[in-house]
């Protein structure tokens, strides 16, 4: 159950009220009244705005604070999703390797390392896949489960941005990320399996051979797409900050063990992809989109709650009150 408004931008309102208070207050006229002798009211000549005339003020001000947020309509919002789950149960191993921090990518006109990348586009890619169970490898000098299979998408997105480079032994284990995406996969009922192996460089851990790896994922009808990530030749390469503050850039030689990716997926019935460029990418990861599609039935229902009546109610009372405050304890002069 969550509060919302309907018309959300009523409240920017709010912000006005204080700027008009002060207005009225400042060109207010005084009441103006006729007496045949000045004594008889020469004791409040000279009186400025009492304590209830701030009071009258201010429970008016708050009846038409009350009324803008009524205007705006809160609701109260419970709702429930059941989704069917699509059969199809995706992993994606990224490569955390230190090599990862190469800037040859642009996110809004900026110039951004590989990962950095990488997350923007999984994280839209994960917003296509309602029904399906995605979970999250992580490997450099070794490999880790950094989410398991869910349905929950917030939580896979927040695992996903916690990824980091430099956070375990550099190196780039090409097998045993996808073993580890493999073994996540072995012991599943699923219509499809499916791996998304992401890696900027060659396996130079010799835990677990790839092709050994894509051995077993064939084995077991698990179909992996591989995907090369770098521009070709060289690419811009942070090595420090110069005086002042600056980063500086090394050209580093791409190093990609493309015969591998693509034997990898021949093996396994996927396909090899290379992203060079920004917009690359992301059309790598639509195509697998539409590869790996099929229908979902999705379940919702919202009951909403009216709850402006919460604000308007007390609004009005607030003006009656003050309405009789004024004409009965704190009368004003005529």
């Amino acid at each position: 159950m969550r509060l919302s408004f309907e018309h959300p931008w009523f409240l920017l309102l709010l912000l006005a009220l204080p700027a008009v208070a002060w207005w009225r207050s400042r060109h207010a006229k005084p009441a103006a009244f006729v007496y045949s002798s000045v004594q008889l009211v020469k004791s409040v000549a000279n009186l400025k705005a009492s304590m209830a005339s701030r009071v009258l003020g201010g429970l008016r001000w708050l009846a038409v604070g009350l009324f803008v947020v009524g205007m705006a309509r809160p609701q109260l919002v419970e709702s429930e999703t059941v989704t069917k789950a699509s059969g199809i149960d995706i992993v994606v191993a990224i490569d955390l390797s230190g090599s990862m921090e190469a800037e040859d990518f642009e996110l809004n006109r900026q110039r951004v390392n590989r990962l950095t990348m990488l997350k923007e586009v999984l994280n839209k890619f994960i917003d296509k896949r309602p029904g399906d169970r995605i979970g999250l490898v992580a490997f450099a000098g070794r490999a880790y489960i950094a989410a398991p299979l869910t349905l929950d998408h917030d939580f896979l997105r927040m695992n996903v941005q916690r990824l980091e480079l430099h956070t375990i032994e550099d190196g780039t284990a090409i097998g045993a990320g996808l073993a580890a995406a493999v073994n996540r996969l072995r012991d599943l009922k699923s219509k499809s399996k499916i791996v998304i192996l992401m890696t900027d460089g060659q396996n130079n851990q010799n835990k677990v051979p790839p092709l050994t790896a894509a051995q077993a994922a064939q084995t077991l009808g698990i179909k992996v797409y591989t995907i090369g990530v770098g521009t070709r030749g060289t690419a811009p390469t942070p090595v420090g900050v110069d005086m002042f503050g600056r980063k500086r850039y090394q050209q580093v030689p791409v190093d990609i063990d493309e015969k591998t990716l693509q034997e990898i997926a021949t093996r396994t019935g996927g396909e090899y992809f290379r992203a060079d460029s920004t917009d690359t990418l992301r059309k790598i990861y639509e195509r697998i989109d539409k590869l790996e599609k099929t229908e979902i039935e999705v379940k919702r229902w919202v009951n909403i709650k009216e709850m402006f009546h919460w604000a308007v109610m007390p609004g009005l009372a607030l003006l009656l009150l003050e309405l009789v405050l004024g004409k009965t304890v704190w009368r004003k002069l005529p």
